[in-house]
């Protein structure tokens, strides 16, 4: 089994009592992933992402938010 080492990004709170998280999480010696986490109540979904689709996410995400200020 490959081993993980998980490494605490950051810890947000969300509306409506939603908390996300991310993590650096390294598989082996060259895999790098974020991990973001998010809890609605009880029920937990998790989503690991190369650094690629971080970007790409975070560019729609600014997008959407510098338009959604207005």
């Amino acid at each position: 089994m490959i081993e993980e080492t998980v490494h605490p990004i950051a810890k947000l709170d969300a509306p409506y009592g939603r908390e996300l998280r991310l993590h650096d999480v390294l598989y082996g010696e060259d895999m790098q992933l974020l991990r973001l986490t998010i809890k609605e109540g009880r029920r937990i979904t998790i989503v690991n992402l190369d650094a690629a689709t971080v970007e790409e996410l975070a560019r729609l995400m600014s997008d959407w938010a510098a338009r959604a200020k207005r």
